[in-house]
């Protein structure tokens, strides 16, 4: 599997971190006050805990639990309970390839030189879960590959999924930048229903 949308970057501004997932990987993604995104393990190293809980301070993100600070490379630079430690490189969090284009955030779990998906000119417009898998939406279109699924009907939509479990998934909506959102929204959540076997 190569590159997957994982967010919109208008849900993910400069100084925050969410939690996402592909497959079986918890993710942690965040970006830092200069705009740069980052995807890594969602465990901190020391402890377990979530790194999608705690925080971007500068160019770093803390733990929240005991406040370690990870730098963009992954590795610890600081544990304020040892403020005069230089931490050993072992202590690094998991990272992954992370690019942005087209206001969606891309992650491949595994190293690639292949070209971020095309978006044909499309604009963000809003991510929804959909209580089904990846491959039975694509399936539902007839498409052969999950990663983008270009649906012409009322409006010209192109769906960026994520799968997250075995039965579900994380659709990321783009359409033309003249489309009106709302408009769109509202198909999407017709889409949904129907996808999901509930009536509209």
């Amino acid at each position: 599997m190569d590159w997957v949308a994982v967010a919109l970057t208008e849900d993910v501004p400069p100084g925050v971190v969410i939690p996402s997932r592909i497959e079986d990987t918890d993710l942690a993604i965040w970006c830092t006050p200069s705009g740069r995104y980052h995807a890594w393990s969602d465990r901190c190293p020391h402890r377990g805990m979530r790194l999608s809980h705690g925080f971007v301070r500068g160019e770093t993100l803390a733990c929240i639990y005991h406040g370690w600070q990870y730098n963009e490379t992954g590795s610890c630079d600081y544990i304020p309970a040892h403020p005069k430690l230089t931490p050993p490189d072992t202590i690094c969090v998991p990272t992954y390839t992370c690019a942005e284009e087209g206001g969606v955030i891309w992650v491949s779990l595994t190293d690639t030189d292949r070209p971020l998906p095309a978006l044909g000119g499309r604009t963000p417009v809003r991510s929804l879960p959909v209580n089904m898998s990846a491959a039975d939406l694509a399936a539902h279109f007839g498409a052969t590959t999950f990663t983008t699924i270009a649906v012409v009907s009322d409006v010209d939509v192109l769906l960026a999924v994520q799968p997250c479990t075995g039965g579900t998934c994380m659709v990321h909506a783009l359409a033309a930048a003249e489309a009106d959102r709302s408009s769109v929204s509202h198909w999407l959540e017709n889409l949904r229903a129907t996808l999901e076997g509930v009536p509209a």
